[in-house]
């Protein structure tokens, strides 16, 4: 599951220094406290977080303008709400301002679908449905066959 996170640069912006930090928030939290669980600082990814010991892979791009990551083999347990905050810090030569971006997301986990019974039904009737055209088909040929031999005869008849 890739959590995406976009903060665009303008191309001709000086260098910066980027740090993103990444939090989460279960579902289940009654105390509303964020978990830090991931960091990328000067080109050194960073995991944070036992639960998502692992499993958390950067999935940005090189001019952290895409600041994405992604989480490996997802479980409902991961439900929850996501932060992806951005700090720049501005290369000029007098100063050095800094700019902080937050994005939020929202990812809701559900258990693997199961096979209903209208999953089943529309199967059977697709099957049904494709048999039955088949046949169709293969008595409209034998009937248009018939009906050509039957006026080659006739023409030849007449000859």
């Amino acid at each position: 599951m890739k959590l995406t996170c976009i903060s665009c640069l303008k191309r001709e912006e000086v260098k910066t220094n980027t740090t993103v930090n990444w939090y989460f928030m279960p579902k289940e939290n009654e105390n509303n406290t964020k978990q830090h669980i991931y960091k990328y600082e000067n080109g050194v990814p960073e995991g944070l977080n036992e639960h998502f010991k692992g499993r958390l892979v950067w999935n940005g791009s090189k001019d952290l303008q895409d600041v994405s990551i992604s989480i490996l083999n997802v479980s409902e347990s991961d439900s929850g709400f996501y932060e992806c905050r951005i700090n720049r810090q501005f290369k000029f030569e007098v100063f050095t301002p800094s700019v902080s971006i937050d994005k939020n997301i929202t990812l809701t986990v559900k258990e693997k679908a199961s096979n209903d019974t209208a999953a089943i039904y529309s199967k059977i009737m697709m099957y049904v449905l494709l048999v039955f055209l088949t046949f169709w088909l293969l008595v409209e040929m034998v009937y248009c066959y018939r009906k050509i031999s039957k006026s080659d005869e006739q023409a030849q008849d007449a000859e």
